[in-house]
């Protein structure tokens, strides 16, 4: 009698476990196809799309999240008409999530490091990318020493909201699931 408990509990696991990722996943989609009609607030939806890959970690933990991140960028690739588009969800904003789960130093000044590193390394392939993606249309107005230091600022914003939205997740929508 406790093995079919077992299995059936293992059974409801494994089933919720489907169902969260894909809902996500569906959910993602969604807000990256929006991103790619909407003509303003892009960078609201990317931030968005990135919330949904900590939630499968801090549920399913980190080899779901990379599973999670993978799908959902080949999957978004396949069905959002703009590709290019995408390049700001599959460089930095849907490994970030993945990327917020390592962070777990205990020094503060190595997470912070770990994460400027990687931001910098993403901006500079975004940077390559759209360099060699959009020849002769990219004219960048402002000196990296202003352009850079801003982009920085702004991420530490944002690592401060995704950081405030794990906190809340966890608190308070954690037992909704």
């Amino acid at each position: 009698m406790t093995d079919r408990r077992n299995q059936r509990t293992v059974s409801q696991g494994r089933s919720k476990a489907v169902a969260l990722g894909g809902i996500l996943l569906a959910l993602t989609i969604m807000v990256l196809y929006g991103e790619s009609l909407a003509p303003t607030g892009r960078l609201s939806l990317f931030a968005l799309s990135s919330f949904f890959v900590s939630v499968i970690v801090c549920e399913l933990g980190i080899k779901a999240g990379w599973l999670f991140y993978a799908g959902s960028a080949l999957l978004s690739l396949a069905l959002v008409p703009d590709k290019t588009g995408l390049l700001p969800y599959i460089i930095f904003f849907g490994l970030y999530g993945i990327i917020k789960y390592y962070e777990r130093f205990k020094n503060r000044v190595f997470e912070y490091l770990f994460k400027y590193v990687f931001f910098n390394l993403c901006l500079i392939l975004a940077y390559y990318l759209a360099r060699e993606l959009f020849i002769g249309q990219m004219v960048i107005s402002i000196s990296p020493w202003l352009f850079v230091p801003g982009l920085e600022i702004a991420f530490a914003v944002y690592d401060y909201v995704y950081s405030l939205f794990i906190q809340y997740y966890r608190s308070r929508l954690r037992r909704f699931i």
